[in-house]
């Protein structure tokens, strides 16, 4: 079994080491040549990189690439990794795919729908005529599109690997779908990022054709060999309001950023969710500081510490919202509610970006009257 992981890219990088992985550049024909393998020789769409970004490199792959073995796609600083972070060999590549038909990476978690999502983020009609398509040309695949186009989850970055015959098969019917989107869509007048409509869109569409096909999937843990410049810096500012406690100061500073860059907060960029986090930080503790006169911000200004409290409390209200096993069951849920001085403002604040106002308000309850049983030291078998 052969195994070649194409690593998309439009700037110069520290490629790995493993032969396994084989720079390609994306977009050549519509910039300076880096001395990489370029998307813009044979049957390319090179020159619609504005609009497709790395599936540019996607479609050359397709039509240029002909072996029998496994091709793959990652990023020039997002690869297929370990749990431990270390980028995933050939050989561990060939164990994964002698026992599932693709890997992919795991399904994004959202707080909303994907059509919500996308409704705040972009032009929700290309969403719309996307699925108009699909409708029209590929009826069988229409009933899981709408499915799970109201649904919390997608892949992201396009990243997959699996047999060639299946990638081409993928492919055939991913782009059969552009092309006839294409006059039904215009993105010409968009700025630079919401060109990229078509690979936005396909990151959702990849888990469409997984689920019609019943594919085995391997859901592997993607991790970056470098954060981008941009969310490195913010994370690093906001560290520093949150150790003088200048919830204030935070505020403006993370409004400021998003005026200018509104994409920090995707996926693509707050790989960690580290930034959506701080935003959560700064809304509980104005809250707070509002009803109660203090806050989260008095007891936690560790950067690092405070995301651990809003992630193990975001991680509470899914449970909850997601029906799951009574709280209180797992000795580090328990520790938490018990010593962590949730308070109700916190927790139905938090509990507001996931679920109806409604759910947040009976989740907030639930999680309240957990809390209290747990102080008072009743805790079950």
């Amino acid at each position: 079994m052969s195994v070649t992981i194409f690593t998309m890219t439009h700037k110069k990088f520290p490629a790995p080491k493993d032969a396994t992985y084989v720079p390609l550049q994306v977009g050549r024909a519509c910039g300076e040549d880096l001395g990489y393998m370029g998307d813009d020789t044979g049957v390319s769409i090179s020159d619609k990189n504005c609009f497709y970004g790395e599936l540019t490199g996607v479609y050359w792959v397709w039509k240029n690439m002909q072996t029998s073995g496994y091709v793959g796609v990652c990023h020039y600083r997002r690869y297929f990794c370990t749990e431990e972070g270390r980028i995933l060999t050939g050989t561990e590549y060939e164990k994964i795919l002698s026992e599932y038909d693709i890997i992919t990476s795991r399904k994004l978690k959202l707080n909303d729908s994907y059509f919500d999502g996308y409704a705040s983020d972009y032009n929700i009609m290309d969403l719309i005529a996307t699925g108009e398509v699909i409708r029209q040309y590929y009826p069988g695949y229409y009933e899981a599109f709408e499915r799970l186009v109201h649904g919390r989850g997608t892949y992201f970055g396009n990243m997959m690997v699996c047999s060639k015959a299946l990638y081409d098969e993928y492919c055939e019917w991913l782009f059969g779908i552009f092309e006839k989107a294409e006059s039904r869509i215009d993105a010409s007048g968009y700025d630079d990022y919401h060109k990229r409509v078509y690979g936005f869109i396909s990151e959702f569409l990849l888990m469409v054709w997984i689920q019609v096909k019943g594919l085995r999937v391997y859901e592997c843990k993607v991790g970056m060999t470098d954060e981008k410049r941009e969310t490195a810096e913010m994370k690093e500012q906001l560290a520093g309001y949150f150790a003088r406690k200048d919830i204030a100061g935070a505020k403006a500073y993370l409004l400021a950023c998003l005026e200018k860059r509104p994409d920090v907060l995707m996926e693509a960029s707050d790989i960690t969710g580290e930034l959506k986090l701080s935003m959560q930080v700064i809304a509980i503790c104005e809250l707070e500081q509002r009803e109660y006169g203090g806050s989260l911000i008095e007891r936690i200004q560790d950067f690092g510490g405070l995301m651990r409290y809003v992630q193990k409390l975001n991680d509470v209200i899914y449970e909850v919202r997601d029906g799951g096993v009574p709280l209180g069951k797992g000795k580090e849920t328990e520790a938490f509610l018990r010593d962590a001085s949730v308070t109700d403002i916190a927790l139905e604040a938090s509990a507001r970006l996931f679920c109806s106002p409604e759910e947040a308000r009976n989740a907030a309850h639930m999680i309240r009257n957990e809390i209290q049983r747990l102080q008072q030291g009743d805790i079950p078998e």
